[in-house]
């Protein structure tokens, strides 16, 4: 029989058979050999440090020379650092092998405009400049400088001019029958000797002043009733030169405005009032300012090109407000700073504002009034639809615009000239974000 092999026990208690085995010492290998942590230190990679001349080496650090173009890519691939017109020499230190450097001209041409965060979030901006901020917010302005615009902003004048529109044969007829009736009545009352021919004759003409007391007084209400009952067009079906009214949401231009004193931005429509209270010997805000009224002292008011788009079509048309011409807007201003007797006190961006403009600030009773058409509100816009190849427009009439006789109102035909802007009162609330 042979020898029976023998058995030994484990270290874990377990019987196997076999001889145990002897083992052998191993050769030690480059793999095999313990590497530091570095925790993110350059400092401590050793060859890496080396590499970006960061550590105690003797000697100054290396420089990365960038190759040329024409290398071949077996260049590129071994080891060194990437040519192009990306490529430059790093000549800064780093602190750990972690962080982005804040100017660096190693991987790009240009300088980095934005560091990185300590967050590691890449914003456009630092948090002090103004793209960092929300949009809507207002910074504190360090000054208030009248903004002066190109010939592409329209600048409007203070007051909108209405007129009535009557046929010059009506009023010639009105005028002899008036005449007439005043020699009548002069007449008979000189041959009858009665006062009730005098009585008569005042009966007939005093309606007729009436009437034209009525038409002054209620002339801009009167308009913009007629424009709010006028109905609204579908741009799809407007031909070319139909007058139309059309009601949507506006959108900014190439230049959008803004206010000069809130600073409200992205307008197509921005102005800003300066009114003051003359009293009995008062100083006089223009030359035509009466005592015991509110007269215009300053006004800023622009207008530019701008985009709507028709609630009923869907289609997209531009505005044509700007290079000078013909608008009259009809936008309800607010008062924003309110200067009476009894508070008589400015406010440091008010007195700064009245500086910018040469404007004094002494004792007087004044009220500064902004009103603007912001992008997203809801505007109605009154004009002629032009048609240019596959662009649709908008542009001021040619003729003035007539309401004709309101019987009902006893209103006499009002005209008014220029591309018509009508905006509620409630365009604070009813702004739509575009």
């Amino acid at each position: 029989m042979g020898s029976r092999t023998g058995s030994h026990q484990l270290s874990n208690g377990l019987i196997v058979s076999g001889r145990p085995e002897q083992l052998k010492e191993r050769q030690p290998t480059m793999g095999s050999r313990a590497v530091p942590y570095t925790g993110g230190d350059i400092k401590k990679s050793g060859e890496l440090g080396k590499m970006y001349g960061v550590g105690d080496y003797p000697g100054p650090p290396p420089i990365l020379k960038p190759s040329s173009r024409g290398s071949s890519a077996s260049q590129h691939n071994s080891g060194s650092v990437r040519s192009g017109p990306n490529s430059g020499p790093v000549g800064h230190k780093l602190t750990n092998s972690g962080s982005m450097p804040k100017k660096s001209s190693g991987s790009f041409s240009g300088q980095l405009m934005t560091p990185i965060q300590p967050t590691g979030l890449i914003t456009s901006g630092p948090l002090s400049s103004n793209t960092g901020r929300r949009s809507g917010q207002l910074e504190p302005a360090a000054s208030f400088k009248k903004v002066v615009y190109g010939s592409s902003v329209t600048s409007l004048n203070d007051e909108i001019k209405l007129g009535f529109k009557v046929s010059k044969v009506a009023m010639w007829v009105f005028l002899v029958v008036v005449l007439m009736g005043l020699v009548v009545g002069a007449f008979l009352m000189v041959a009858v000797k009665k006062a009730v021919i005098l009585v008569a004759v005042a009966g007939v003409l005093a309606p007729l002043v009436v009437i034209l007391l009525w038409n002054f007084a209620y002339k801009e209400r009167g308009l913009l009733g007629y424009l709010k009952r006028y109905p609204d067009a579908e741009l799809r079906g407007a031909i070319d030169g139909q007058f139309v009214k059309v009601t949507g949401v506006v959108t900014c231009g190439s230049i959008p405005l803004e206010t000069s004193f809130q600073r409200t931005a992205r307008c197509v429509y921005a102005s800003t009032e300066l009114d003051e209270y003359k009293g009995w010997g008062g100083k006089s805000a223009n030359p035509s300012h009466r005592c015991f009224s509110w007269g215009r002292r300053h006004s800023e008011k622009h207008v530019a090109d701008f985009y709507i788009s028709d609630f009923q079509s869907g289609l997209r048309a531009i505005v044509k407000a700007g290079y000078g011409a013909k608008v009259v807007p009809f936008v309800k201003p607010t008062t924003v700073i309110d200067v009476t007797k009894n508070n008589k006190e400015l406010s440091p961006n008010f007195l700064r504002w009245l500086a910018d403009r040469s404007l004094s600030s002494d004792d007087r009773i004044m009220r500064l009034k902004e009103g603007y058409i912001k992008e997203g509100s809801t505007v109605s816009v009154m004009g002629l639809v032009r048609r240019h190849e596959n662009v649709l427009m908008i542009v001021p009439p040619v003729d003035p615009v007539s309401t004709g006789c309101q019987w009902t109102r006893c209103l006499l035909p009002t005209y008014i000239e220029g591309l018509i802007l009508t905006c509620d009162d409630s365009q604070n609330t009813d702004v739509i974000p575009v």
